[in-house]
């Protein structure tokens, strides 16, 4: 796989596949300006992670693993899986977490 190109999916399109290891896919009905942005929460949070590690905080990296769930969770990568949501549900899951990553952006 290269930045180009998009990672091999399950049939299903549930999954994405990379060096042989399944990775539930990120959930295709989020609108892409929200992906992106919880994208954008997901990679400063596993940076803070590596800071927080780093510096032997260990509630620095509690709070920023946390954070890496939460948009994990919004991305529709962990938690309740987004094929059996309901669009509603799924709308909400994604909002709903966009929201609290917003709001903690002041770390």
């Amino acid at each position: 796989m290269n930045a180009r190109q998009p990672p091999e999916r399950t049939p299903d399109g549930h999954f994405v596949v990379v060096a042989g290891r399944r990775w539930r896919a990120t959930d295709p009905s989020l609108p892409e300006e929200s992906a992106a942005r919880l994208r954008r929460h997901l990679m400063a949070a596993r940076r803070a992670v590596r800071t927080a590690t780093g510096a032997g905080d260990p509630e620095a990296e509690r709070s920023a693993r946390a954070r890496v769930r939460c948009a994990k969770v919004a991305l529709g990568e962990r938690g309740a899986p987004w094929w059996e949501q309901s669009e509603e549900e799924r709308r909400r899951r994604w909002q709903e977490g966009l929201a609290r990553l917003d709001a903690n952006t002041a770390d």
